[in-house]
């Protein structure tokens, strides 16, 4: 093997000219990575209420568990966030059901789109 014989080469050509590109933004990212198309541009309806109501228990759950935790060391203060989980629970249960049971409430959609 003649390992000297071996030169590199190292060929700088020319700086090309490249046309100016935009600048993408965060959500163009995701659409041109996107296999499917209508994953980014389907969208589901959600009544207002039943938004809330998903906010609500959610809220209402976090609010319950920080308080359990707190119990033993700041009895105030986890009795204060039990009551305000529970009437965010109670809240959000409300909210979630009342498009069901109330039809003709305001803020309920009743004609299809």
């Amino acid at each position: 093997m003649k390992i000297n014989s071996i030169t590199p080469s190292f060929k700088q050509s020319a700086p090309q000219a490249q046309p100016a590109q935009k600048r993408q933004s965060f959500l163009d990212k995701f659409h041109t990575a996107a296999k499917n198309s209508a994953d980014m541009t389907d969208t589901i309806v959600v009544p207002r209420t039943i938004f809330k109501g998903y906010l609500g228990i959610m809220t209402g759950t976090t609010l319950l568990t920080v308080g359990g935790l707190l119990a033993q060391k700041m009895t105030k203060i986890s009795k204060v966030l039990s009551i305000a989980g529970l009437a965010t629970s109670l809240y959000g249960t409300y909210a979630f059901v009342r498009p069901f049971i109330i039809k003709d409430t305001p803020g309920v959609e009743t004609k299809k789109v």
